[in-house]
């Protein structure tokens, strides 16, 4: 927990840094692919989703210690060759698990949000999930446990083959020549993104392409079909809490409306987006047919409540690396507690970016929290050691984004 939030506190600002400067890129350029309010709906999926890793919210069924301890025929040392074999092993383990979780019906609903934004760019490599609370492809690792590679070394190893899948979520990089028959290069992955249908399901290697060619998955990108980004439901909201559970919640109402066991029982082992019969007329759900003629979500808004929105996603960053620095001092279970609040944030300044009238409520029990919270420990979680007077500025703080809330929705909201 502690160890991977101090991680965390010297990478996002590499990531933020990167961000900016594809963005100011793109404003060079005169092409800007980084729209503020789906960078800041990206961002803060980033967010919650370091919080539930660093947390520890998700379960492994069984875990890589076990397996290398039952299986291991060698027991290699954490050296270049163990690292190396980690590596390869892990790539392997993330293209099975990637490519099923584009095509079983219940898995789709944790891969859903990397997918979601209908841009493509550096911020929405951080759409991950929250709502993957059970690791269940650990057997994947099988062939790094037979040679013995220890715990440690996938330990290292996993974070830093996701972190080097950032880079290539950007349309600025065009293809890079012999590289793109060695690694997944952002010509790939942009194909990976694409709803075009000639693109669907393509392209799910992490690091190297050679899974895609070696298993027929493999889908280069054409200058004849510009890749068209998002998903085929589309999300419809910035809020990533509810994009993490949408699907989940449209397989929950199907198996409930069907009267058919079987469907009730198979629906979520199905393909991908499978539905029982009839249910497309009976229950229609927004789809994209075609992809060159829909509209994106949320281009319009106000400035006023876009940069709202970016000063709420960078105080919230500010709130979440005071977490990650101070996990030891903030202790159990406040820190348990601190994540609540975390979440709380997110989930109400993103109902306030979709212009949803409740985001009043959500905000409202946010304050009521935050200062029930400073009144219960007397302070932020011990915030006032660092600097003095901290608990009156969250406080003044939260007294703020209450009354900007209730101002843009006594003025500008028309949603309910």
């Amino acid at each position: 927990m502690e160890e991977y939030g101090k991680i965390l506190v010297f990478v996002m600002p590499v990531f933020l840094i990167l961000i900016v400067i594809e963005k100011m890129y793109g404003f060079y350029k005169g092409e800007d692919t980084s729209p503020n309010m789906d960078s800041v709906s990206s961002i803060s999926s980033g967010m919650i989703n370091s919080v539930k890793d660093v947390l520890g919210l998700s379960i492994t069924l069984i875990t890589y210690d076990w397996i290398e301890t039952k299986l291991a025929i060698i027991h290699l040392e954490a050296n270049v060759w163990a690292y190396i074999i980690g590596f390869i092993v892990i790539d392997f383990y993330g293209y099975w698990s990637h490519r099923l979780s584009h095509q079983i019906n219940f898995l789709w609903n944790k891969h859903a949000i990397h997918h979601s934004s209908e841009e493509f760019n550096l911020a929405c490599a951080l759409r991950q999930p929250v709502s993957s609370f059970v690791n269940l492809f650990t057997f994947l690792l099988i062939p790094a446990a037979l040679l013995g590679v220890p715990p440690k070394v996938i330990a290292i190893t996993l974070p830093i083959h996701l972190f080097l899948q950032f880079w290539y979520h950007t349309k600025h990089i065009k293809k890079m020549g012999f590289l793109e028959n060695i690694l997944v290069t952002p010509s790939h992955h942009r194909v990976h993104h694409a709803i075009n249908p000639i693109y669907m399901d393509k392209n799910h290697s992490q690091i190297f392409i050679i899974w895609d060619k070696l298993f027929g998955t493999f889908q280069e990108e054409l200058e004849s079909v510009p890749p068209v980004f998002g998903i085929t439901r589309p999300a419809l909201t910035w809020n990533p809490i509810r994009i993490n559970f949408q699907h989940l919640w449209l397989m929950i109402t199907d198996a409930w409306r069907t009267d058919k066991w079987n469907d009730k029982l198979t629906i979520w082992f199905k393909p991908t987006g499978w539905r029982p019969k009839d249910f497309e007329e009976k229950y229609p759900v927004n789809k994209i047919t075609d992809v060159y003629a829909f509209e994106k979500y949320g281009t319009q808004h106000s400035n006023q409540l876009m940069y709202w929105s970016i000063f709420q996603a960078i105080i919230t960053l500010l709130f979440i690396t005071y977490m990650y620095n101070s996990i030891a001092i903030i202790g159990l279970p406040n820190v348990f507690v601190y994540g609540a609040f975390i979440f709380l944030t997110v989930y109400s300044y993103t109902e306030l970016m979709d212009t949803r009238k409740t985001s009043l409520f959500w905000e409202a029990i946010r304050f009521l929290f935050g200062i029930g919270i400073i009144a219960y420990l007397g302070d932020w979680f011990h915030l006032n050691l660092v600097f003095p007077f901290a608990s009156y500025i969250i406080i003044g703080y939260l007294i703020l984004s209450l009354l900007v809330t209730i101002y843009f929705v006594n003025t500008n909201f028309e949603r309910n």
